[in-house]
């Protein structure tokens, strides 16, 4: 009997393995230096990653979600600012990819989104990348606030306005741009994919605490683009589909930020031994407390990640979706803070590895979703009520 094939999604994560040492060995300098990290996406591009969530078919991986979580936790322990700006990547390719084609067609979608939609993934196949243009300023990732707005223009759509926070700017082949229509009262808000190009304006105002290379610069937007960039082919279906199955813009972090913890824990073991702290009982108990945090939230984005490919969309599958990523924020940040403490004041200098995972780490609980909002959601939840509507201020 043949021996079984190891499936594309454990070939991804043994790439990923390889190539996380490297990105790690370059970190500091990217970081330092504020420079999105070309080096680990080229090296990405080479080894296909960028097609990680593309259909075979279609010349990618075909990878499942618990497939990338387990891919981005490993590049996360290689660079943080690397495995975030390839999580905006996958939320694209992800969410083009597994929105499931019968919803899509329900929704009223055209045949031409379908050609559209391959024609984008088998471009990631080969190497292009993607950025998410969500936030702004004064209203950060809510939906129901943009002010980036389109116009029918021809055939087409003209999208005007400013975006924050986006990761990867200047480096990527297309944006993915939530824009509202300019002529309805309703916050009808939709998702373009964007190349880029003229019209587009990169802003280089990221220079921020953590996360530093992920060159999360303001984007202004001032653009024609066709039919075929509206995703979905439908208008108004953004709000919809956060609400619906929001793993691509909530648990789709939380792997990268128990790749960071992970990363935080070697990097302080390595320290301590270093320096002869591992004979301190003090010392080890930390180290002992900060491994059970991390494989407890890898375990509660593991089941997460296995709830969204077996039933998305579902109320318990959301459920999970928040907690792991408030989970995953909230022990990054908690494990580092206790970790740089027992490693001492040493560790603290500019420069030091651990000093940047925790930098790097106290970023995850102020991504949105954020650790309240993600809690304040689960509350409602529990208290029995609707938490994307029953709130004062809408969730999106």
């Amino acid at each position: 009997m043949p021996a079984p094939t190891e499936s594309r999604g454990a070939e991804a994560l043994a790439l990923a393995r390889e190539l996380a040492p490297r990105f790690a060995d370059r970190a500091a300098a990217h970081d330092e230096r504020g420079r999105f990290p070309e080096a680990d996406f080229a090296e990405l591009r080479e080894a296909g990653l960028t097609g990680l969530m593309v259909p075979e078919r279609l010349g990618g991986f075909g990878a499942s979600f618990a497939e990338y979580a387990a891919v981005a936790a490993a590049l996360a322990r290689g660079a943080g600012s690397t495995a975030l700006i390839f999580n905006m990547h996958a939320s694209v390719t992800g969410a083009l990819a597994q929105t499931p084609e019968h919803l899509v067609r329900a929704l009223g979608a055209p045949e031409s989104f379908f050609a559209a939609r391959d024609k984008a993934l088998e471009a990631a196949a080969g190497g292009a990348l993607y950025g998410v243009a969500m936030s702004e300023r004064g209203g950060g990732s809510r939906l129901s606030k943009t002010t980036t707005a389109y116009r029918r223009s021809g055939d087409g759509y003209r999208i005007t306005g400013a975006k924050a926070f986006v990761s990867g700017s200047g480096h990527v082949d297309a944006y993915l741009v939530t824009a509202r229509d300019a002529d309805s009262a309703e916050p009808l808000v939709s998702h373009f994919l964007v190349p880029a190009g003229e019209g587009i304006r990169v802003e280089e105002t990221w220079d921020s605490l953590g996360m530093r290379a992920t060159g999360s610069h303001d984007v202004h937007f001032d653009v024609e683009v066709g039919p075929e960039a509206l995703l979905g082919g439908v208008e108004g279906l953004a709000l919809l589909l956060a609400e619906a199955m929001p793993q691509w813009l909530v648990a789709s972090y939380a792997a990268v930020y128990t790749g960071v913890a992970h990363a935080a824990v070697d990097a302080a073991a390595a320290h301590v031994r270093g320096r002869g702290l591992d004979t301190l009982a003090p010392v080890r108990a930390r180290l002992g407390r900060a491994d059970a945090a991390v494989a407890a939230a890898e375990l509660a984005v593991a089941e997460a990640a296995r709830r969204i490919d077996a039933a998305p969309g579902e109320e318990d599958t959301n459920r999970w979706v928040w907690r792991a990523k408030l989970i995953a924020g909230d022990t990054a940040f908690q494990v580092a803070s206790s970790l740089l403490e027992a490693a001492g004041t040493s560790a603290s200098r500019r420069g030091h590895p651990l000093e940047r995972l925790y930098r790097d780490a106290r970023c995850g609980a102020l991504q949105p979703a954020t650790s309240d909002v993600c809690a304040d959601w689960l509350g409602a939840a529990a208290l029995g009520s609707d938490p994307d509507h029953d709130t004062a201020v809408p969730r999106w």
